[in-house]
């Protein structure tokens, strides 16, 4: 797609760092956005993580469906990856993933104290994409106490480490991992949850495809959102928008339209969706 760049050197740089500095952590945290579990998934997560101890959490589930969440713990749960759900702006679910990272640990500490070794904290990297709720996890994570950062002993010099109370300590690398979207639908549901620029893609595309996934998949909460009727769902997308706009007061500024749109569905007016479907996935996996 010319209008999408993926930025593959963006994305072969992170995928180096991470796997650099893989060695040096006990779990990596693959942090996802709940309403685009798989579009907002790495391609290459699996060959750089490996054999390495993962945790999959799936952060804004205060924004996404509750039943398609379920689906996807499922989804994960029955390829053996160890799954948590949170709502990191408040904080929601924090306890369990301490807790869980700490059962994953356990067995490994065990061992250790089995030798006559003392427990020490429990190392970390965050992986995700742009946007997922990387910072306001570690923000959370730290909560008041001011992030203490310095070198390890027997680290690459320069390597900073923040400390997350007594039990874990967090590699602070930038984590980036850049989505790969050479497919249009992925690019489009990016772009309309926030996790790219609005500038990568025409802010229409986006906005016509929402009216059609929300016209599709939520229709009771779109024609409440904007004061729509069936008959008016039942309209093309360009003339649906074209009526929404008209209905807006805003006469033919479409632009102004679309952005109000994709704003309302991002803030969640629309209240919560899920643009990724397990059935989708697994149709995809069938023809792999």
């Amino acid at each position: 797609m010319s209008t999408i760049q993926w930025f593959p050197g963006h994305m072969a740089k992170a995928k180096r760092e991470a796997i650099e500095k893989l060695k040096l952590v006990d779990i990596v945290i693959e942090l996802l956005d709940a309403r685009i579990p798989y579009s907002s998934r790495n391609p290459m997560i699996d060959e750089i993580v490996g054999e390495k101890k993962r945790l999959v959490v799936l952060n804004k589930v205060d924004l996404a469906d509750d039943k398609l969440t379920k689906e996807w713990v499922s989804y994960f749960k029955e390829r053996s990856i160890d799954i948590l759900t949170i709502s990191a702006k408040d904080g929601k679910g924090l306890k369990q993933i301490q807790e869980k990272l700490k059962d994953m640990m356990s067995e490994k500490f065990e061992k250790l104290r089995a030798k006559g070794l003392k427990s020490r904290p429990i190392r970390l990297m965050i992986l995700g994409i742009p946007n997922v709720g990387k910072s306001t996890l570690i923000n959370r994570f730290i909560k008041k106490n001011k992030a203490v950062t310095g070198n390890k002993p027997g680290v690459t010099k320069g390597q900073q480490w923040l400390k997350l109370g007594t039990e874990f300590e967090l590699l602070d690398t930038p984590g980036i991992l850049w989505p790969k979207f050479e497919d249009e639908s992925i690019g489009k549901k990016l772009a309309l949850t926030g996790a790219i620029k609005d500038t990568i893609l025409q802010l229409e595309d986006v906005s016509l495809f929402a009216i059609d996934f929300f016209a599709r998949y939520y229709p009771e909460s779109f024609k409440k959102s904007f004061g729509l009727t069936q008959e008016n769902l039942d309209l093309p997308n360009a003339e649906l928008l074209m009526y929404m706009t008209e209905r807006m007061g805003l006469k033919d500024d479409y632009d102004k339209a679309n952005e109000k749109i994709i704003f309302d569905i991002r803030s969640g007016k629309l209240g919560g969706y899920t643009l990724d479907h397990v059935s989708d996935m697994l149709l995809e996996e069938e023809d792999m």
